[in-house]
């Protein structure tokens, strides 16, 4: 049983996740060649597991097979994606460690001629198996090469260096992102496109606190040329610089607060949890497969929780993954209207993860995790670090009581909160997404998004709220001549449960009130929970509400407790926030996963992303939404 769970944070201040791997003018990083066969460990690794990633000598080998391949004798195309594209999932689940691994395939999305192709090569005999040129809308995510390119296109422009000297500066004086466009209409159509916008970098190297407000430059990425230039802000000053340098220099001025002390978590035997074969991870009661993802950023697989009082291995989880990430801005001005971002399939959640900082973005005793991505030439290069999986222990409570009795006195238990967490931080322009899964001793998995980073900022004329009048700006102001504009960030979980194996039901247990108790009770109501099993795609669509409390189970009705009760998860939602847009408007269609807050969907191994397979420039034509109401879908 696939969830789809959508996790969403409001935020009117800050410049959103969608500032991804394209929006930053360091992108792709300067050192993409000296981390190429960075690390021994991974140009030597072998895979050990059906569902292990491509190794760096598998990659070369796609790249060798695909070299030859007749289609692509004339012209390589660039490789967008290159993945294992994993066994059938009852063949995954039949395989035992010591068995032979299944046959490896890759699966690849490359594009040639402005054309997706989708091809799916056999590693062991070194054929391509399937070829498919996708005739759907979209493209696949952007490389690091594109968005060089694109920049490159921008800053060369004779008219750049036209507004820049009308605001007193210089091409040099500059930093270039490149957003992407989202889509609005045919005429956008037949081609790739970025949108590229500058700042000005004197002074601070928080450049995204100074925008050339208005100015925004179409580039087509495959001729690497500009095809509309606009610049409707030269009378809109540039943001100062001063303050804005987030830097960390011994010599500053310290904030106002009393210092704080060193404080450290000391394992004096060492960490309590091992991975083997770069990939399984066991600690406690948990087993589970962890591997970085070039879109998704890392994906936990196969997650085994062992039975407290039998010690059995029950499934809880197949797969889990960022499926999607959507951040809509609130401003419909040229050089705005398109900032609706879908970071994990514009630019990848994993391609955007940067390495971890010890001791601050993970403690001590930490394992820290590689990634192996390919480049658009079809080669490999390491994402060191990028994943990090520690002990947690902040003082916390796991479980206390308290009983006070005549008897027998006070009686008080108390048991410490350990837990291992697996954790990445994606850099995607001015914002970093840091994605923590927590696995508790009491079988809880606890997913957490939080967010940090730059603003992304509009200028504008006034310098102080008493200056605007009726509500004209599109987000509060954060500084002088700057708004931060009213955004949102929704991130959408692929969760493929299975809880004591495959033949689960979701169940929506609603709290309903009960009245008209005269005669029975002093009372005048209570709550009452009512079971509801859902029993189509339709049936299972949640939109949360305050008002109508419900709770969410996947269960299994063919394993029972020896009460009767079937085994199950509770699905626990958070924080969340729906999206406004009219379901017609463009960033809305593409994105329409957003409409609900959870979605249940039978299992099919090609329903992952729920912004659709190919994102970039997507009209919205395969996306979770459209799977949902494709046709009426019988959950069990």
């Amino acid at each position: 049983m696939l969830l789809f769970f959508l996790f969403s944070s409001w935020n009117p201040f800050s410049g959103g996740g969608g500032e991804s791997a394209g929006r930053r003018s360091q992108f792709p990083p300067k050192s993409l060649t000296s981390k190429k066969f960075s690390h021994s460990a991974q140009t030597s690794a072998t895979p050990r597991h059906p569902i292990d990633p491509l190794t760096v000598g598998e990659i070369h080998r796609v790249r060798s097979i695909l070299s030859s391949y007749e289609p692509f004798l004339g012209q390589f195309p660039a490789i967008q994606s290159m993945t294992i594209d994993e066994p059938d999932k009852s063949r995954v689940l039949g395989w035992q460690s010591g068995d032979p691994l299944p046959p490896r395939k890759a699966f690849v999305i490359g594009l040639l001629d402005n054309q997706s192709h989708l091809v799916t090569i056999d590693l062991e005999s070194g054929r391509v198996e399937t070829h498919e040129i996708s005739s759907g809308s979209g493209y696949p995510m952007l490389t690091m090469e594109d968005v060089a390119a694109a920049v490159d296109a921008a800053v060369s422009y004779p008219g750049l260096e036209v507004s820049a000297a009308a605001r007193g500066l210089s091409v040099a004086n500059l930093s270039c992102i490149s957003p992407s466009p989202g889509w609005f209409g045919p005429e956008e159509e037949g081609k790739r496109l970025l949108k590229v916008l500058c700042y000005s970098k004197q002074g601070t190297p928080n450049f995204y606190m100074r925008p050339l407000e208005g100015l925004v430059m179409t580039v087509d990425v495959d001729r690497r040329e500009v095809i509309k230039f606009s610049d409707t802000g030269r009378g809109i000053p540039i943001p100062g610089g001063a303050n804005t340098d987030y830097r960390f220099h011994p010599g500053n001025d310290p904030p106002e607060m009393n210092p704080i002390n060193p404080i450290s978590m000391e394992q004096p035997q060492g960490p309590s949890f091992t991975v083997t074969d770069g990939h399984l991870v066991e600690w406690a009661n948990w087993e589970f497969h962890l591997k970085a993802d070039q879109r998704a950023g890392f994906i936990v697989s196969r997650v085994v929780v062992r039975d407290s009082e039998t010690g059995d291995r029950r499934s809880v989880m197949y797969k889990g993954f960022p499926s999607e990430l959507f951040v809509p801005y609130m401003d419909v001005d040229e050089a705005w209207y398109f900032k609706s971002y879908m970071d994990a399939g514009e630019f990848g959640m994993g391609a955007t993860a940067m390495p971890l900082v010890p001791l601050n973005d993970c403690p001590r005793n930490a394992h820290y995790m590689d990634g192996v991505f390919v480049s658009a030439d079809g080669r490999p290069f390491i994402q060191p670090n990028m994943i990090c999986l520690f002990e947690r222990y902040a003082g916390d409570s796991a479980w206390r009581h308290t009983e006070l009795t005549v008897s027998a006195g006070e009686l008080r238990e108390a048991r410490a909160k350990v837990t291992l967490v697996a954790r990445m931080a994606s850099s995607v322009g001015n914002y970093d997404y840091t994605i923590d899964w927590e696995f508790q001793t009491d079988g809880l998995i606890k997913i957490t998004v939080a967010l940090s980073g730059m603003l992304m900022v509009k200028a504008t004329v006034h310098d102080n709220m008493n200056q605007i009048e009726n509500q004209e700006e599109t987000g509060p102001m954060v500084s002088e001549n700057v708004i931060g504009v009213v955004h949102d960030h929704f991130i959408t979980f692929h969760l493929d449960m299975d809880v004591d194996g495959p033949n689960n039901t979701f169940v929506k247990v609603n709290l309903v009130k009960e009245e008209n108790l005269e005669g029975k009770t002093p009372r005048k109501s209570y709550l009452k929970p009512v079971r509801h099993v859902a029993k189509t795609e339709e049936d299972a669509r949640v939109k949360l509400s305050l008002y109508n409390p419900s709770e969410f189970h996947v269960v299994n009705p063919s394993r029972r407790s020896r009460l009767g009760n079937p085994s199950g998860y509770k699905v626990v939602p958070e924080a969340n926030a729906a999206s406004l847009l009219d379901h017609s408007d463009p960033p809305q269609l593409r994105s329409a996963f957003t409409n609900n807050q959870i979605w249940v969907t039978p299992y099919n191994r090609s329903e992952q992303w729920a912004g659709g397979l190919l994102t970039y420039q997507s009209h919205g034509d395969d996306t979770l939404d459209v799977w949902s109401h494709r046709y009426v879908t019988w959950l069990y």
